[in-house]
């Protein structure tokens, strides 16, 4: 099959389309036939690795010394089951799934840049949700479940103040709609450019975040949350740290392992089935140009989340 092998850590030129072999179903595994996958930040960071030196060791213990264990990055996949194992039950041949290769901090597995990857039938695999193309499929799990894993952390009433710093990327695009689901009052702080599409996802207020007033903008929030975090910052952002209620609370992407639960992203699908959340798509890719997605991605700038066509 068709596979985007990453050769080694370093620049998105290291990502090399090749001929690999077609994986084999375990008696409770699904074969997926891949019709679509994302290019997250993540996917970028592990590619790059271009991290100070012990954080650099730490992450090269975990992904592999020199190159992936793993050549055949991604996580996210939306596409048709092909075959399954003797004990798959959940699944039949010809359904179409979308699904994300993670269901613990420890129990993960890369392989959707590709054109087939194999997964268990109780991991964070279902049936796509009739009402979205594949490629809308693609644009959940990844910002919907680190944006579940974020309000998680949090308990908001209706109409609770909260900020979200990096509104516009694919895990603030869902915080938003989340949010606004539990009756949340949101300020979205993203750049002017991406004014309407938040506004479009129910943010009620927006800063952006380069203006000279940004920050005497600010209110004061039952809670802030960051989106991006370490890798981008500004002194907006550490303001905004110092803007909360006395029992308020300062959230970041950052702040340990994001868990990836089967409820939350059976929640995800829920919410989408009934329209409650959309993903935001920025640009579709096919697998071909991935090397050119990955740079697009590196820049930082993307409005929700980039797709690859398989």
């Amino acid at each position: 099959m068709k596979a985007i092998e990453c050769l080694k850590y370093g620049d998105a030129e290291n990502l090399v389309l090749s001929n690999v072999e077609k994986p084999t179903p375990n008696d409770n595994e699904v074969l997926i036939k891949i019709r679509a996958t994302s290019v997250t930040t993540s996917d970028v960071l592990i590619r790059g690795l271009n991290e100070p030196l012990i954080p650099r060791f730490i992450l090269q213990l975990i992904f592999g010394f020199g190159s992936p264990r793993n050549p055949v990055l991604g996580m996210v996949t939306s596409g048709i089951v092909e075959s399954k194992g003797k004990d798959v039950t959940l699944f039949d041949v010809g359904d179409e799934i979308f699904a994300y290769g993670s269901i613990s901090p420890t129990n993960r597995r890369f392989g959707s840049y590709g054109e087939y990857i194999c997964l268990p039938e109780d991991w964070n695999l279902a049936l796509k949700p009739a009402n979205l193309s594949f490629e809308e499929a693609a644009a959940i799990p990844y910002g919907g479940l680190l944006a579940s894993h974020l309000l998680k952390k949090t308990s908001i009433k209706e109409g609770d103040k909260i900020l979200i710093y990096g509104a516009s990327g694919s895990i603030g695009t869902m915080a938003i709609q989340l949010a606004k689901n539990t009756g949340a009052h949101v300020t979205g702080v993203c750049s002017l450019r991406n004014f309407d599409l938040v506004k479009s996802l129910g943010c009620d207020q927006m800063i952006d975040y380069t203006a000279e007033n940004a920050e005497k903008q600010l209110e004061t929030y039952k809670y802030v949350i960051d989106a991006v975090g370490n890798s981008k910052s500004s002194a907006l952002k550490e303001k905004s740290k110092k803007t909360l209620t006395p029992n308020g609370k300062y959230i970041s992407i950052d702040h340990g392992t994001p868990l990836t639960t089967r409820e939350a992203f059976f929640n995800l699908k829920s919410l989408a089935e009934q329209g409650k959340i959309k993903p935001v798509i920025d640009s579709v890719y096919p697998l071909e140009r991935m090397v050119e997605a990955h740079k697009y991605v590196e820049k930082g700038h993307k409005r929700g989340n980039v797709i690859i066509t398989v």
